[in-house]
């Protein structure tokens, strides 16, 4: 997809959050009106006919545009969310990333075998936070799942991409 008005608005930080890494940041995306209307059109589009009836957002930045695209498919958001952040009971899955290791969380009651799920984050490197969210889902045994990126970064030599092989994924952004 690589539209220009997208790559024109994302703002690269170079070594944050340490040297060496090379941050993709969304939150110019978001700040904008038409980014945020272009994004939406793109994943709607994408999404639309998949019978999706949960989108996973992934902490934190990933929460935005699982909002903002279920209400535009009529779905629920399920939250993936750091430890200590969710009230009742969950399940996590750890991994690695490109900077240390993390563990997310989902609430134990929060998709069925009848969900159809979308998997959304902002960003595709490593591909660990997306294969935990992923493995989180799998959990409940959905119909199916997709997986939706806003960027996926392959300029760096970072594979993400491998994890997901067998899996049906999307990416607005190409790098």
């Amino acid at each position: 997809m690589n539209n220009p008005v997208l790559l024109k608005n994302l703002r690269w930080i170079p070594d944050f959050p340490k040297k060496g890494i090379n941050f993709r940041d969304v939150t110019t995306l978001y700040k904008s009106a038409e980014c945020m209307k272009i994004m939406l059109d793109e994943m709607e589009e994408l999404y639309k006919d998949k019978g999706i009836t949960k989108i996973v957002g992934v902490e934190s930045r990933g929460f935005v545009m699982a909002a903002a695209l279920a209400a535009r498919l009529g779905c629920g958001v399920v939250l993936a969310r750091k430890p200590g952040k969710l009230p009742a009971t969950v399940i996590r899955e750890s991994f690695s990333k490109e900077y240390g290791v993390d563990t997310i969380e989902i609430h134990i009651d929060a998709i069925t075998p009848d969900d159809v799920v979308l998997i959304h984050d902002d960003l595709l490197a490593t591909g660990g936070t997306a294969m935990a969210a992923y493995k989180l889902v799998q959990y409940f045994h959905p119909k199916k799942t997709y997986v939706n990126f806003i960027v996926e970064i392959t300029d760096e030599g970072l594979h993400g991409r491998d994890q997901f092989k067998d899996i049906e994924m999307t990416t607005l952004l190409v790098i």
